[in-house]
């Protein structure tokens, strides 16, 4: 069914510098479909008193006259920015902010409506809203889109290796999970979600965590049903520095830029191999427990004294519901965890796991100068930036491959 309106939802703080080019980007938007745009400008109420931070404040004051002289679009602002309206308590962070834009946007929308979750610095296409609206249309069973992304470099050397660090880890382990079939193949950017009203308010919106927010909601959305992968346009989020969140691209840039990426380490292809073996055995797992190292990981964490999956067994009908069952226990968090617990057991060099990696999947597109023994710090940001290219359409073609066989 074709929406009859997009809400675009986009947290600010601080973002007087970037905001207004994300929102020409939306201006000049080529769609048939009626779309507004709403922006949270907001900040800890206590910010109005911490003079390293009061100036945050200032600038959101300056942000919120802004965007009352908006006249190329309709933006509705939800102001928890101004002197008394701030965050109080714990209760505060991008994710309180994405929550009271999605529950705002939820009081008005129809359930085939789309919401779009942008960042203040993202840039986008002129086609980027129609290319959501137009996919899906012609997916009608899909709850969301993990839409692909794409961040541009910024002529900055440290800030441009970070972001391409950061990327190689990313879509290593999206490219991992999608060759061995996993639901939960795709990376969960809050910048990079397209999600049905529909089904953003069936699984009660978004939780405002401080951290993850966007993957728990995305992976909330594929234990309800499949979701789309692969879109025409991609999203273009910033390459920048940041300690607001705990994790994420931010975090990970600036912890990368001192040479710390034990958080964000490339995966062998190996690190997988129990999980794609233990998909193999869900048909036989349905009659009576079998034993992969993968298995046996979910029987540990589950601290069930019983099996895990006798209850399952026990309470669906075929095999189909017991597939999504598993699949449900097996989740995305889950399988983060049993990978980096496997990646503890596979010392490996990090450019040569992912020479590894691509001599398996592409091996005809590996560039002559790269050889297994560089070490990534020896890469230039040009070489840097190629090995990202490889992997960024190598992924955007297994995104496509698996939308096209659903």
């Amino acid at each position: 069914m074709t929406p009859t309106r997009i809400f675009v939802a986009i947290p600010a703080m601080d973002e007087l510098q970037e905001l207004p080019l994300t929102l020409q980007d939306l201006a000049e938007q080529h769609v048939r479909v009626p779309f507004e745009v709403h922006v949270c400008v907001n900040q800890p109420e206590t910010y109005w008193q911490d003079e390293n931070l009061h100036s945050i404040c200032v600038h959101n004051q300056e942000l919120l006259a802004y965007l009352k002289n908006i006249a190329a679009l309709p933006v509705q602002v939800l102001d928890y920015a101004s002197p008394g309206r701030g965050w109080k308590g714990k209760n505060h962070g991008v994710g309180w902010a994405r929550k009271m834009l999605f529950d705002n946007i939820l009081t008005e929308a129809n359930p085939d409506d789309i919401v779009i979750s942008l960042d203040a610095d993202t840039r986008i296409q002129p086609g980027y809203l129609q290319s959501i609206a137009d996919n899906f249309a012609a997916h009608p069973e899909w709850p969301a889109i993990a839409v692909p992304y794409y961040h541009p470099l910024t002529g900055d050397e440290a800030r441009d290796r970070a972001i391409l660090r950061y990327e190689l880890y990313m879509r290593n382990y999206a490219i991992n999970l999608l060759r061995i079939g996993s639901p939960y193949g795709f990376t969960a950017i809050g910048s990079a979600m397209a999600l049905r009203a529909g089904a953003l308010r069936k699984v009660g919106g978004i939780t405002p965590l401080k951290s993850g927010e966007d993957f728990y909601l995305m992976q909330k959305m594929r234990k309800m049903a499949v979701v789309g992968l692969y879109n025409d346009e991609c999203v273009y989020p910033a390459a920048r520095y940041s300690s607001r969140v705990a994790f994420g691209t931010g975090p990970a840039m600036m912890k990368g830029s001192q040479g710390d990426w034990d958080s964000y380490p490339i995966f062998a292809k190996s690190c997988f191999d129990s999980i794609a073996e233990s998909y193999k055995q869900i048909p036989q797992l349905f009659h009576q427990d079998r034993h992969t190292d993968f298995l046996d990981f979910l029987q540990e964490t589950s601290r069930s004294a019983t099996s895990l999956w006798q209850p399952i067994r026990d309470n669906v009908k075929d095999l189909p519901h017991f597939v999504q069952a598993f699949h449900e226990k097996a989740d995305g968090l889950r399988i983060l965890q049993y990978v980096r617990r496997q990646h503890k057991n596979t010392p490996t060099g990090e450019s040569s796991t992912l020479y590894d990696n691509l001599s398996s999947w592409i091996p005809e597109t590996i560039p002559s100068w790269w050889k297994p023994e560089l070490r990534f710090e020896q890469f230039s940001v040009e070489q840097m930036n190629n090995v990202r290219n490889l992997l960024f359409r190598y992924e955007n073609e297994l995104r496509k491959k698996i939308d096209d066989y659903k």
